[in-house]
């Protein structure tokens, strides 16, 4: 038996084959494992723990269940000369987000202008994911996603929003692209999984116990409590707006409504996505654009104190993590393996 604070190191491609092999024995096809190990593996590569390999039984969870289709395809529609829809087809969406990129890419850069609306899937990752690669491709983009209830809204006691996450990106040429992805609430529910997993307190602010009352104990925060937003009402609202963009908008659940129709596996609810992608290029001199934005980055960075641009600390460990490997908690690596052996 695994010890607290013992831990086993892999490499990428280990964490890459361990996950599709977990996937696999679950019950998805290639297609699908590949994609969901693709996420799992960059968010261990950024040391994003909260997105990588801690997901993984939540997401063979769901595909045990019957909850989830692992042999899903996605089908690509265009509803409109600016809109594309991924119908997910009650599977992961990594698949489906994968099949939408290059349509929304054309329509953007032929329109200027274009939206990405998923639905019919699970959604369990980070949504950076997503919009690196529309950057990398030189788009503008943002992204949304609803969740279950479990987050009281300003002034509330009762869950209602998802964590809601929203994320935004920068496309900096040869540099890698400034993206800020942050959920709503104060904390990310991951954050918080860990840190119960690990025996750490949180920050004031991050929620309350199921009697109301605030709490840093993250056990009593998911133990029948509710996370708060962050900000207060400012976050409240930001979150609402994510609800009726990534739900309402495109005609997929509502994070009370997820909550209200999950069987409570320990996965994802079903849910949708909404990406909105825009070319620089369409809005006039993109390489003066270009040029005037990086000179806002650079005295960004003259600030005084240091100050990190959002992204920063993830490209930083995704330089070391090749070279020193992945930490992962002991007993979650034996969870892995009695997965991937088919326990």
């Amino acid at each position: 038996m695994a010890r607290s604070g013992e831990t086993a190191t892999l490499s990428l491609e280990e964490v890459d084959r361990l996950t599709r092999r977990c996937l696999a024995a679950a019950g998805a096809d290639d297609a699908n494992a590949a994609a969901v190990a693709d996420v799992v593996t960059r968010a261990e590569r950024d040391r994003a723990l909260s997105h990588g390999l801690f997901r993984v039984p939540g997401y063979c969870a769901s595909l045990a269940s019957g909850k989830v289709d692992g042999t899903a395809r996605p089908e690509v529609r265009r509803l409109a000369p600016s809109v594309v829809q991924v119908d997910g087809r009650d599977g992961f969406a990594p698949l489906a987000l994968a099949a939408g990129r290059a349509p929304l890419i054309e329509r953007t850069r032929a329109q200027g202008v274009a939206a990405l609306a998923v639905v019919r899937t699970y959604h369990f990752q980070a949504l950076w994911a997503e919009i690196e690669p529309l950057c990398e491709a030189g788009l503008v983009a943002l992204a949304c996603t609803a969740y279950k209830p479990v987050v009281a809204p300003a002034g509330a006691t009762a869950a209602f929003f998802g964590t809601n996450p929203l994320a935004f990106g920068w496309p900096r040429g040869e540099r890698a692209p400034m993206v800020v992805d942050m959920a709503t609430s104060a904390m990310a529910r991951g954050e918080i999984q860990v840190a119960a997993r690990d025996g750490h307190a949180l920050p004031a602010g991050a929620g309350l116990d199921r009697h109301g009352r605030a709490s840093t104990d993250p056990a009593a925060i998911l133990d029948g409590g509710v996370q708060l937003p962050f900000g207060g009402y400012k976050g409240s609202a930001i979150a609402m707006m994510v609800e009726l963009l990534g739900a309402g908008l495109i005609g997929e659940r509502f994070s009370f409504e997820a909550g209200e129709r999950d069987v409570e596996d320990g996965g994802p609810a079903r849910g949708g996505e909404f990406v909105l992608a825009l070319d620089p290029a369409a809005f006039g001199d993109a390489g003066g654009r270009h040029d005037h934005a990086e000179a806002f980055f650079a005295r960004f960075a003259e600030l005084a104190g240091g100050p990190r641009l959002p992204a920063d600390r993830r490209y930083a460990a995704r330089a070391e993590t090749p070279a020193r490997g992945v930490e992962v908690p002991a007993a979650l690596h034996a969870e892995l393996q009695r997965l991937a052996a088919g326990g």
